[in-house]
């Protein structure tokens, strides 16, 4: 089979495609080789499109998994192979991958996993968006750890957010997980697809020190960091991973709580360090806002319209929209919350992002929440109403 470029693949132009074909173009320009997965409704198209495309490209390989749990533990194996990797699923399929979640973490294995949202729990409403899974994607794993969460709200930002997340998770050695929801899967939008070489790629920390000094998890080798430099299986450096506690040496200390304490620690500073390069949001009329609506993904394509029907009708109303959900905009949020009287937070779930916005306005101004369910979007005249209610 003769192989073939990105370019040629997808041909850079603009289409009128889905959320999920956005999802796969990211991933193709961010030089995804790597997918495996298993179907489950919204995110099925994702697994077709990459067992079409990925077998084309050079060094490009797509598996169809027993299940989710298999998806998860093949794209950590494959991402120690120097290759970047990714599996898409939805609810039910991302609770199974849990447990695998946390030893990407543990061992600082740099994966994209997509989450296409429905409602739930359970089975729930296999076609039905839904914002329920966002505390799963920051908690969803047992054990202290640190996360990357990125929510795109349209089929243009599904595109590149994707090459973010590829981008974040090479850059901090760290599973990201990339949100989205059945409504964004399935719309049909304008696309603009960029040239291959266009994309910006942020590599791996590769490894730069003798064989015989190195060691796994010990930072600092190139540059002052709190990232390990990376290297592959098979490349003659001693590469050893274990979901246990273990030091910089990757030898196991279960016993040893000063090494936990010290492990853990670094897992969580390494993002937390650099906030300021992870997150992103986007802002309208803060400057003179007495209201100020939260909202995220899909749940603020409503937003948007009826932010310009208050500010027409007299309200001062903004809007807040994180991309980045974790780490969450924690400063950002009291920094708004001193100059507004009110939030009004609005959800397609029971307040998943309500109760971190209620914990970091301190106080500061009203916090007022706005909840849908059944795959129902926020309606204009429901969040008017809101608005108007002083």
């Amino acid at each position: 089979m003769k192989e073939i470029t990105v370019d040629e693949l997808i041909q850079p132009k603009v289409q009128f495609v889905t959320g999920n074909d956005a999802i796969v173009y990211g991933a193709l320009l961010a030089n995804c080789r790597f997918f495996a997965g298993y179907p489950i409704t919204p995110a099925t198209e994702i697994l077709e499109s990459m067992t079409q495309y990925l077998p084309l490209l050079k060094e490009g390989y797509c598996i169809q998994m027993e299940d989710e749990i298999g998806s998860i533990g093949a794209i950590i194996g494959a991402s120690w192979n120097n290759v970047r990797t990714m599996t898409a699923t939805s609810g039910p399929g991302f609770s199974l991958m849990q447990e695998n979640l946390g030893y990407a973490c543990m061992t600082e294995t740099p994966c994209v996993i997509v989450d296409v949202q429905r409602t739930g729990p359970s089975t729930g409403q296999p076609t039905k968006p839904a914002q329920g899974d966002v505390m799963e994607s920051r908690w969803g794993t047992h054990g202290d750890h640190n996360i990357i969460v990125l929510y795109p709200n349209s089929v243009q930002e599904a595109l590149w957010t994707t090459i973010r997340a590829f981008n974040l998770a090479d850059k901090y050695r760290t599973p990201v997980v990339l949100l989205s929801d059945a409504a964004i899967a399935h719309t049909r939008e304008r696309l603009e697809i960029p040239l291959e070489k266009e994309v910006e790629i942020i590599k791996r920390i590769p490894v730069t020190i003798d064989k015989s000094k190195y060691h796994p998890f010990r930072t600092g080798y190139s540059v002052p960091s709190k990232v390990p430099e990376m290297d592959r299986f098979g490349n003659k450096y001693h590469t050893y991973l274990t979901g246990l506690t273990h030091d910089w040496k990757a030898y196991p200390e279960t016993n040893s709580a000063e090494v936990h304490e010290k492990l853990v620690r670094r897992l969580y500073e390494k993002i937390d360090d650099n906030r300021h390069d992870i997150i992103k949001y986007e802002e309208k009329y803060l400057e003179d806002a007495d209201i100020v609506i939260v909202c995220y993904g899909i749940a603020s394509r409503t937003v948007y319209s009826a932010v310009e029907t208050a500010r027409e009708k007299g309200f001062k109303v903004g809007l807040f929209r994180p991309i980045t959900l974790w780490p969450f905009p924690e400063d950002k949020i009291y920094d708004i919350s001193l100059d507004i009287d009110k939030f009004l937070v609005i959800e397609m779930n029971l307040g998943q992002i309500y109760h971190s916005v209620l914990e970091y306005s301190k106080g500061n101004c009203q916090v007022e929440s706005l909840f849908t369910l059944g795959g129902q979007l926020p309606r204009e005249k429901e969040i008017l109403k809101k608005i108007r209610k002083r």
